[in-house]
């Protein structure tokens, strides 16, 4: 578990997930305790969406980043070539 909000982590949400839609598809537990896996499954699912989502942004805003220096370069590069007319 992370220490932020007491949040799992996306593998551990996700471990724990996929043993709750296992007890569900096994069957043999009581009308209370399906409706007690499907209610913590669904936390669990929203819980992954939302970390998936974060990572999501964060990695599109590092590739964002990324161009933006690789053009600051480039056109560093473009005005220091011989013939410039500087």
């Amino acid at each position: 578990m992370t220490e932020e909000n007491n949040k799992p982590t996306f593998e551990d949400a996700l471990s724990e997930l996929r043993e709750a839609v296992q007890a569900l598809e096994a069957g043999g537990v009581s009308l209370e305790e399906a409706t007690v896996l499907f209610e913590r499954g669904i936390n669990l699912a929203k819980t992954c969406n939302e970390l998936l989502s974060a990572a999501e942004l964060q990695v599109t805003r590092l590739q964002r980043s990324f161009t933006e220096q690789m053009a600051m370069i480039d056109a560093d590069q473009q005005a220091e070539e011989p013939g410039d007319s500087r």
